[in-house]
């Protein structure tokens, strides 16, 4: 069982990293490979309670690959972490089959320290499930849910929900829904989409292209009003001219 899931995540990593030459070189150079490997380990410590040496594996993985994965996290199959360098994965942490993490991601809590105590045992970390794509810098809060094949774009910062099948970037994250679903499903690197645009830059040009119409709109009742205006200046003037004449040859 444990080769096939070290052969099932060499796998993943070859189909999912470009610059893969070979099972040799994962197997022995990357960190990612590592820390899922080590966890493996430290994860079947903490299950049967032998909480001291989980810790113990868990720190020696951290210390060797620089990504910190706590040893209570359950992750699935063909977990694939690239680059890894700064990731953080917290205790309660949930996390599917074939999902792809870039480095400095953060899956972490959002309840102060101070409830430690009432926070034991309860759910705070985020459930990220099957074939989600979670790019570089990001950072998911909370016991919250990234739904199934979404992504979570470069440095956005998640608090909410993502429905499946989305793209959520910014900060605070904002749902992009994808022009092409079936597209959409394919393998995204970073989880950040090329062809789309921040939909809070998006809103503001809706905004500034609405702006503008009631400028234009404007411009043009007051170019009335002034036709209107010189128009009845007009008939003033010539209504009075004629009872002026009038007057005088009496």
């Amino acid at each position: 069982m444990i080769f096939k899931n070290i052969q099932e995540d060499i796998r993943a990593f070859q189909e999912r990293d470009p610059a893969a030459k070979g099972p040799l070189a994962i197997f022995f150079t990357y960190p990612g490979f590592h820390a899922v490997v080590w966890h493996r380990l430290a994860h079947w410590f903490w299950g049967h309670k032998l909480f001291f040496i989980a810790r113990l594996v868990s720190n020696f993985a951290r210390w060797v690959t620089l990504i910190e994965i706590h040893p209570g996290a359950e992750i699935g199959k063909r977990l694939v972490i690239d680059h890894g360098g700064g990731v953080v994965i917290g205790e309660t942490a949930v996390i599917g089959d074939d999902v792809t993490i870039y480095h400095q991601v953060t899956l972490g809590g959002v309840a102060p320290s101070v409830d430690s105590d009432a926070q034991r045992g309860q759910k705070r970390h985020p459930t990220v499930e099957d074939s989600v794509i979670i790019g570089c810098g990001a950072a998911v809060l909370g016991p919250i849910t990234v739904g199934r094949e979404s992504r979570v774009g470069a440095n956005a910062v998640v608090t909410k929900d993502v429905p499946p099948g989305v793209t959520a970037v910014g900060n605070p994250a904002q749902v992009v829904l994808p022009k092409d679903k079936e597209r959409a499903k394919a393998f995204q690197a970073y989880g950040t989409p090329t062809d789309g645009q921040d939909p809070v830059m998006q809103t503001i040009e809706n905004l500034r292209s609405q702006i503008n119409v009631l400028l234009d709109r404007v411009n043009d009742l007051e170019t009335e009003k002034s036709a209107a205006l010189a128009a009845r200046d007009d008939e003033t003037d010539g209504d009075a001219r004629p009872r002026a004449a009038s007057a005088g040859d009496a």
